[in-house]
């Protein structure tokens, strides 16, 4: 069995266990002397998501001094590390022994770290498949508001002792508290992968992805924009031909591939850039089967996750999407380019924004974190 620890920021792991013992003696300086003063704090690694959700205001806490990995098991499929660590250095490590985060995470920036991964709780084209990034959460450390560190979970599946704590930090957007390391379950890469393309109208491809999804067919992204349909396939090479053989369609030709699936997680396909001044990239999670003229500009959306997923540009301020979102079984977020003030994510009910604002006491008494990044209540 092999355990590797590694520092992928700096020049030893002895080195980096030494600086991230610094680096956790200076949060906690930080966070007491902002918690008697009552000043806020903004949790911020690489800042490649640093416009996802409310504007926050106050000092920047920097995690980039926190780096490397604590430990890592391939053969037991599971990795640790510092919040500080490079989203992109740790895929690296994972793709050297074959393996990948399942969830396909969005950088939205070469500088982006796993805590902000896990704070954003995004996932990419394969969440379809394999699950969203909290599902892969197997434990975590937290800073809280009053300088203390907390463990939550293992790093086995079976470990659940406060599992589901654990997985509160993702999605989080460091509402709770400063993540410090992060468990995470790690699956190998597949063996095999092919693209189809198939011309389908909106209703069809819905209809279409749908119906393929009720199939034991290794499908694990697809996205329809422009009247394009295409599916991702992964997995052993005889299922992967298989499937192609049953479903038909253009292979898309690689490194086409590639490009084309990176282009839709990182949000700078063609469909992203069509932004106007006054237009607001509105994400809307809906189930799979909602048709989609449920929802305004039906034919001007980008599709993906087999229909749960869908994105548009609108006006910030047009609360028919919302209102159409909620009426579909579904929820809205102003994900991109909207006016300051507005309510970036669907408002809660009283009783699940009163349990939000207990957990916030809980964590940060004097609510020092990231204050409005979520919600202006917490």
């Amino acid at each position: 069995m092999q355990q590797i620890t590694e520092d992928l920021n700096t020049t030893g792991a002895g080195n980096a266990h030494s600086l991230a013992q610094q680096a956790s003696k200076q949060f906690q300086q930080l966070i007491s002397e902002a918690a008697a003063s009552r000043t806020p704090l903004r949790i911020q690694g690489g800042g490649s998501k640093v416009w996802y959700g409310g504007s926050s205001e106050g000092l920047i806490l920097d995690t980039r001094t926190y780096t490397g990995v604590v430990a890592y098991d391939p053969a037991e499929l599971v990795i640790t590390a510092r919040s500080g660590t490079s989203l992109a250095a740790l895929e690296n490590l994972l793709a050297s022994h074959d393996q990948m985060l399942p969830f396909e995470p969005p950088h939205f920036g070469a500088d982006a770290t796993l805590g902000g991964c896990i704070a954003a709780g995004l996932s990419g084209p394969r969440r379809m498949s394999a699950g969203a990034a909290r599902d892969f959460v197997l434990g975590t450390s937290v800073m809280t508001g009053q300088g203390e560190i907390l463990q939550f979970g293992g790093q086995v599946m079976k470990n659940v002792a406060g599992y589901d704590v654990a997985r509160l930090m993702a999605g989080s957007l460091g509402c709770l508290g400063l993540l410090m390391d992060v468990s995470l379950k790690v699956l190998p890469r597949p063996v095999s992968s092919a693209t189809l393309r198939f011309e389908f109208p909106v209703d069809d491809s819905i209809r279409k992805m749908n119906e393929w999804g009720g199939k034991a067919l290794p499908i694990t992204a697809s996205a329809w924009n422009s009247g394009v349909l295409s599916v991702r396939l992964e997995g052993a090479v005889a299922g992967v031909r298989g499937a192609m053989a049953q479903l038909g369609g253009e292979p898309l030709e690689r490194p086409g591939v590639d490009a084309f699936w990176q282009s839709v997680r990182e949000q700078n396909a063609s469909f992203f850039r069509q932004t106007t001044f006054e237009s607001t990239l509105w994400r809307i999670c809906v189930p799979p089967i909602t048709d989609a003229a449920q929802l305004p500009n039906a034919n001007s959306q980008l599709i993906e996750w087999g229909g749960g997923q869908r994105w548009l540009f609108a006006d910030s301020t047009d609360g028919s999407i919302r209102q159409a979102a909620v009426e579909a079984g579904g929820h809205a977020t102003r994900f991109r380019h909207g006016k300051p003030g507005s309510a970036v994510f669907t408002p809660l009910p009283s009783p699940l924004m009163d349990i939000h604002r207990r957990l916030k006491a809980a964590f940060d008494p004097k609510g020092i974190f990231n204050r409005g990044r979520m919600f202006p209540e917490i």
